[in-house]
């Protein structure tokens, strides 16, 4: 069975890689609430975002199929914003069938809500793919996070190898108590396993025992970690002292993106 992967750092030695981590997590988050106060319809400012996320991008040197790879998980997320295209009211631009009518409107609010989604969710993965998990933990609390909130993050990330393990143990009892059968005349083409309702119903029965197990095991790790002198707070190495150029350039450059969108609101009234 495929071993599940936690960390998704990839090693490097760019500019990006080398920039501290607070700074990276400062400007990231200053990007993406740029990105969600643009107004919409407002192409040249989102244009100049996305060419900003792509001389990052390119900065970082992430291989394109990296990138692609991991905006396409978000593409059932993407597609839930398509039936804005016939449910805003304003000028119709196509008639389709059964009497649906995309507007000017509607499909100018839908492709801000895409672009939107693609820019947010592709500065996030430049930031978890320069960045190692703990060092955004850390530079998350610098910055300012509740200390549980943290916490609560990094022990979340931590064991979520241990739900995956469960589910993969339980799918590979599941495997082994499995007969299959072999591909004949008789059988060709027949489903192993049973019909649809039964192989929903042990789907169920599956999901019911991982919660379960699931929740002994989180009993159990809570309890170690009681045992050896846990208090609340998740300790990791200290970040180096922040260099002033960096601290000038994060400021600097998160400001630069605030004021975007009160731009373009400013033009786009």
């Amino acid at each position: 069975m495929t071993p599940f992967v936690l960390e998704r750092h990839v090693r490097g030695s760019s500019l990006i890689h080398r920039l501290d981590p607070r700074a990276k997590v400062g400007v990231a988050l200053a990007f993406i609430l740029s990105v969600a106060f643009l107004p919409a319809g407002a192409w040249p400012a989102y244009l100049l975002l996305g060419a900003l996320w792509l001389a990052i991008v390119l900065m970082a040197e992430l291989p394109a199929r990296l990138i692609v790879a991991r905006l396409a998980l978000t593409t059932p997320f993407l597609l839930s914003a398509v039936p804005l295209l016939v449910t805003t009211p304003g000028n119709a631009r196509w008639t389709l069938p059964w009497g649906w009518v995309i507007t000017d409107e509607g499909v100018t609010r839908t492709t801000s809500i895409l672009l939107r989604s693609i820019l947010s969710v592709g500065m996030a993965i430049v930031l978890t793919a320069t960045t190692p998990t703990l060092q955004l933990f850390s530079s998350l609390q610098a910055l300012g996070l509740p200390r549980s909130m943290v916490a609560i993050f990094n022990l979340m990330w931590r064991y979520l190898f241990v739900l995956v393990s469960e589910a993969q143990r339980l799918l590979r009892a599941r495997a082994a108590r499995s007969g299959v059968l072999r591909s004949t005349k008789t059988n060709k083409g027949r489903a192993s396993g049973g019909t649809l309702a039964w192989r929903a119903r042990v789907t169920g029965h599956l999901a019911g025992s991982l919660l379960i197990r699931s929740l002994e095991r989180a009993e159990r790790t809570y309890d170690a970690m009681c045992a050896r002198g846990y208090d609340g707070t998740v300790r990791t190495l200290p970040l180096p002292p922040l260099s002033s150029r960096q601290r000038l350039l994060a400021v600097g450059t998160a400001l630069g993106l605030l004021l975007v969108p009160w731009l373009a609101t400013i033009l786009w009234k």
